[in-house]
């Protein structure tokens, strides 16, 4: 079981089951809306994702045509991105998890637009674009 929550723990979720990908991207949209050098996240089935309180915080914001950020009102932490071009998964904040969580291998995925003052110092694949997968 994943927990997680925002950082004023007003929205609180859970995930009954593990995470099914593990990306670091480094797109300029994430940047931004992430304000750091690149926004870590982990793919979840959105079948096995439930709010456990704090709906009535939550807000949208569509970032482009198919893909929104779900974030508290009240803290403004981003909680995940929801996609209608995968409507069976959601891909949380890597940040927002409470306690420990098993990891599938990550990657990095848009270098080709990563912060030009920041160095990728691991050994993790990378791509320029999205990842194969994705």
């Amino acid at each position: 079981m994943i927990r997680g929550s925002c950082e004023c723990a007003k929205v609180r979720y859970e995930v009954d089951g593990e995470l099914t990908d593990y990306s670091h991207c480094h797109c300029s949209k994430c940047r931004k809306l992430h304000g750091a050098a690149f926004a870590t996240w982990g793919g979840v089935r959105y079948a096995e994702f439930r709010y456990v309180s704090g709906q009535d915080y939550l807000k949208k914001y569509a970032f482009s045509e198919n893909t929104a950020s779900v974030f508290c009102s009240h803290c403004g932490s981003r909680l995940l991105t929801e996609s209608s071009a995968e409507p069976d998964m959601l891909y949380i904040t890597m940040g927002t998890i409470d306690g420990e969580v098993a990891c599938p291998p990550g990657f990095h995925e848009y270098v080709g637009s990563k912060a030009p003052w920041y160095d990728i110092c691991d050994d993790l694949p990378q791509f320029d674009a999205s990842s194969p997968e994705g």
